[in-house]
């Protein structure tokens, strides 16, 4: 084997010795991170918000300031509970659906931006919080049996 291909070997092993665990509470923290900064910025400029709905958005069979409200909740409380590890997969599914009405509605041509974010929804929601999680201390904690990959 060459140096070359030794020294890309090698790096590769050391790579694959980083916990998933810490990768997945990366994730979490990296898109919720997200979420909750734009519910907190909705919530903060609530009358600015409510126009940005009525004017901008104009989700379809929604009222805005319903629409307005469930985003508002949806990012500041799903947000929390992926950066926390609590109730993970269930909580990546409204975020998954508003990537959908956003990318469907709202902002279809940020289809990169709203890919990156639900891969990242995906992988959580199919393989779990990680080690590094409320849900993981829980399941230790209670003898859950767990599935591969959670």
């Amino acid at each position: 084997m060459t140096t070359t291909l030794r020294w890309f070997v090698e790096i590769r092993n050391r790579l694959e010795r980083i916990p998933v665990g810490l990768v997945q509470l990366a994730m979490r923290v990296a898109v919720g991170a997200m979420f909750f900064n734009a519910g907190l910025l909705k919530y903060r400029s609530w009358e600015l918000t409510l126009l940005l709905f009525r004017d901008e958005y104009k989700v379809p069979l929604l009222d805005p300031a319903l629409s307005a409200r469930m985003a508002t909740f949806n990012e500041l409380t799903f947000s929390t509970l992926l950066i926390l590890g609590l109730g993970t997969r269930a909580a990546t599914l409204p975020l998954l659906g508003m990537i959908t009405v956003i990318q469907a509605f709202v902002y279809p041509d940020a289809w990169n931006e709203h890919l990156l974010w639900a891969s990242i929804l995906v992988f959580l929601l199919t393989r779990g919080a990680g080690a590094l999680s409320i849900d993981h201390f829980v399941a230790r904690r209670f003898g859950v049996a767990r599935l591969p990959h959670s």
